[in-house]
């Protein structure tokens, strides 16, 4: 199985590498749009700002391509917010892939919020044989709000969209790779997808 983590220079794919090697597999590092498109799967990572990592998806072309694209993608974090219309960090565009706007936590809540939470409401294959209430690890500021593609809810402050699904498209707000047992579980049902 060929899988292709998308390098496009928002941090963090080294971690996404070393999960997928302790699954038993070797996922490649490529902003190369032939093997992008002829990966059986596509990892879209994404640490930092949204509007300075959409700039870097626009100068390698790589925000056409992405929505093309026919196999499983999985999005995490900011990778999942930028498939969203439009982010309010930066006041950005994303790529449209989900049907919602990324808007940022109140100021009732510590801002990021970091660490350990709970996700519920789970839908889809990806969460095959998790839990409702298993924790999950989050680093973020800003979520996707419910709309009808959250395939999984998680709550700080509000309830906020921790998954959402859509045709070929998956996302997760959290941190799969540094999540422990369940997140290695979620990729690993990626991969089955």
């Amino acid at each position: 199985m060929k899988i292709v983590i998308i390098n496009y220079g928002a941090g963090n794919i080294q971690s996404i590498k070393f999960a997928f090697q302790r699954l038993g597999y070797e996922a490649v590092l490529s902003q190369n749009e032939n093997e992008i498109k002829n990966a059986d799967k596509v990892v879209f990572p994404g640490v930092g700002e949204a509007s300075s990592a959409m700039k870097m998806l626009r100068q390698s072309g790589l925000n056409t391509l992405i929505p093309t694209l026919k196999q499983p993608v999985l999005g995490i974090c900011l990778g999942m917010q930028l498939m969203c219309h439009t982010s309010e960090e930066g006041d950005t565009e994303g790529l449209g892939i989900f049907d919602c706007d990324v808007v940022k936590f109140s100021n009732k809540v510590k801002v990021p919020q970091i660490g350990w939470n709970e996700i519920s409401n789970l839908k889809t294959d990806l969460f095959k044989g998790i839990s409702e209430k298993e924790h999950i690890y989050l680093v973020h500021s800003f979520f996707a709000p419910l709309c009808k593609e959250t395939i999984a809810t998680s709550d700080y402050g509000l309830s906020y969209s921790a998954a959402l699904a859509k045709n070929n498209f998956y996302g997760v707000q959290f941190h799969p790779e540094k999540s422990s047992d369940v997140g290695e579980q979620i990729l690993k049902n990626f991969l089955t997808l």
